[in-house]
């Protein structure tokens, strides 16, 4: 489908609703059929549904689900069939939306390895339904979001995980060198819904949109085809449930800054930083306290310390231990790196090297636009010499026997003797890969020609 196509669908999917986006005179003082139902009348209440409907907030929404791609949901929609389905389809769903009455489906239960071990539970709603989320958390993000503590920084327009990182490196600078750090256990999975929608019911009274939202909270997820009901938890995979963890927590920032504490957070990520062990310590046991009691959810104490911000990481990244700290790359962010870098690169998957670099380019090109804002850049150096290293050992192995790499040296430049020395070695791969011959015949020039990216700039 070209460009122009998909902007003729867009258009056609939502040009009726434009004729009514606002309430009119006629609908003044009359009860609609949403007021039928027990549900606030939009004349009455806030127009936020007719928000939601807006044609140019939906085509935004559209856009946006679209670029996000994603797999499809338990009714087996793609996001390329969403457009023409929401054209056929599209007067329906907004009269249902608008009246309060839409239902959605069942998430899609999947499971994805965390880097530490253990999985995360992602719920994968239908295209539509992420549509119609993406929809609502535009204009609820709109209004709610200026109204959010300084100190969060995820999923915020304009706010970023480097921003939260930069602001914990600015209280260790000022001496704040002690940290609290917070793990809450299965946040997502723990969230109480009659919590969420009393937050969520202070701030607006549309009473469809506090329907419709408690209905994507309970709309129950499927696994081995049966539904199994939700009671609580904000299913990971929709474009909604950030926001909705944000509401949930906010609570959070505001108890952290009526004690005048200095902090960042980032999703369920936070970190509190104080001067001594002692008083980290007295903040660990009040607020997990507090996280109990209050928002009833669970600190994981496994994870959760009171320790040096050096000794611990924040959203992957770790700090010096200087006067002027420096932002450095967490330990176990760059074990995941290796590992990676070993699994696309492994010589048992049978790809080219023009496909293997293919493949890692992408990966390292967005490795690098996170963890290239470290400041210790002798550690992407580091990291860039052992993934070259390790390509060389590869492409070693793929030449295989020595007349072959005997041959393969020559062409590339290798002296006789030097090339009959290398390709006669005893040594393994990963030695030679080291070689004054492999150097020679594999020099960095040529891993750039390929369309690897430099880690160490400059």
């Amino acid at each position: 489908m070209d460009d122009r196509r998909q902007k003729n669908q867009l258009e056609l999917a939502f040009m009726e609703e434009g004729r009514s986006e606002a309430p009119t005179a006629s609908m003044q003082g009359t009860e609609s059929s949403a007021g039928k139902r027990g549900i606030e009348s939009p004349a009455i209440a806030e127009q936020l549904m007719e928000e939601v409907c807006g044609r140019e907030n939906c085509k935004q929404a559209l856009k946006r689900v679209k670029a996000n791609k994603g797999s499809a949901g338990v009714d087996g929609m793609t996001v390329q069939q969403l457009p023409e389905y929401l054209k056929q389809h599209w007067p329906v769903i907004r009269e249902q939306l608008l009246s309060g009455t839409y239902e959605p489906q069942p998430v899609r239960r999947v499971e994805i390895p965390k880097p530490d071990g253990g999985v995360r539970k992602l719920g994968i709603p239908t295209v539509l339904d992420r549509f119609i989320q993406q929809a609502v958390m535009q204009v609820l993000q709109g209004k709610w979001d200026r109204t959010f503590s300084d100190h969060s920084y995820g999923f915020r327009p304009g706010r970023s995980a480097h921003q939260a990182v930069e602001q914990a490196q600015q209280y260790i600078a000022e001496g704040y060198r002690w940290v609290v750090d917070l793990d809450l256990e299965k946040f997502f999975d723990r969230v109480s819904h009659d919590k969420l929608m009393a937050r969520i019911g202070t701030r607006i009274s549309d009473r469809r949109m506090l329907k419709l939202i408690q209905s994507f909270l309970k709309a129950g997820v499927m696994e081995d085809g049966l539904v199994s009901p939700v009671d609580e938890g904000t299913p990971q995979g929709g474009p909604l449930s950030p926001l909705l963890s944000n509401i949930v927590l906010d609570e959070f920032d505001r108890e952290l800054e009526r004690r005048g504490l200095r902090f960042a957070r980032y999703a369920d990520d936070s970190n509190i930083y104080v001067r001594s062990r002692r008083a980290g310590e007295r903040v660990m046991a009040s607020i997990s306290a507090f996280i109990t009691t209050k928002l009833k959810l669970k600190v994981n104490q496994q994870k959760s310390a009171v320790a040096r911000p050096w000794e611990r990481k924040f959203l992957g990244f770790s700090f010096t231990s200087n006067r002027e700290p420096k932002r450095r790359i967490a330990p176990k962010a760059v074990l995941r790196f290796k590992e990676r870098v070993r699994e696309l690169t492994s010589r048992t998957r049978g790809v080219s090297i023009e496909r293997m670099a293919e493949e890692l380019a992408q990966y390292l090109k967005g490795w690098l636009g996170y963890f290239g804002k470290c400041q210790t850049p002798s550690v992407l150096q580091g990291l860039e010499e052992w993934t070259r290293r390790r390509l060389r050992s590869v492409i070693w192995k793929q030449w295989k026997r020595g007349t072959v790499r005997f041959a393969e040296l020559r062409k590339r430049g290798v002296g006789k003797e030097l090339a009959a020395k290398t390709a006669g070695s005893a040594h393994g791969p990963w030695r030679l890969a080291n070689s004054p011959g492999l150097a020679i015949a594999l020099p960095n020039a040529y891993f750039d020609s390929l369309g690897i990216p430099r880690l160490a700039v400059g």
